[in-house]
């Protein structure tokens, strides 16, 4: 009996090496889906097993970040030597440029079922124009 999937190649040092052991976690990590609507932008980030508490996001220089962060909480019930281990631990992070117009308070987030769903106004001119702060010239 073998608990590792079976592969045509056994050259386990290239496997460990060669991108195919790091290049998983890379393709799984926060994948996502941009859609626009009339007022709108909604970008959906699959974040399966996070907690919300460890999900942060923030506008930054008009830069729209995420951040999750899954802990490995060893459990002591759990004794036993690991055969192979696929769960990840540790940090993820997603930039994405959304201008200068949007601010924090713009953007509404809800996580559910494993989804982050983001939710970013589109700012018309007129909206561009009131938020201007213009210097009086004097004469």
């Amino acid at each position: 009996m073998t608990l590792m999937p079976r592969k045509d190649s056994l050259d386990l040092f290239d496997d460990f090496f060669g991108g195919n052991f790091l290049s998983k976690f890379d393709t799984n990590m926060m994948r996502t889906d941009i859609r626009e609507s009339d007022n709108g932008y909604i970008i959906d980030v699959d974040l399966p097993g996070y907690n919300k508490e460890n999900i942060k996001v923030d506008v930054t220089d008009g830069y729209l970040n995420i951040s999750a962060k899954m802990n490995s909480s060893e459990d002591d019930s759990k004794k036993g030597k690991y055969v192979r281990r696929e769960r990840y631990y540790g940090e993820c992070s997603r930039s994405f440029y959304i201008g200068d117009d949007i601010k924090t308070d713009d953007v509404k987030a809800s996580f559910k079922n494993g989804i982050l769903s983001l939710n970013i106004p589109k700012k018309t001119e007129e909206e561009k124009e009131s938020e201007k702060n213009y210097i009086s010239i004097e004469d």
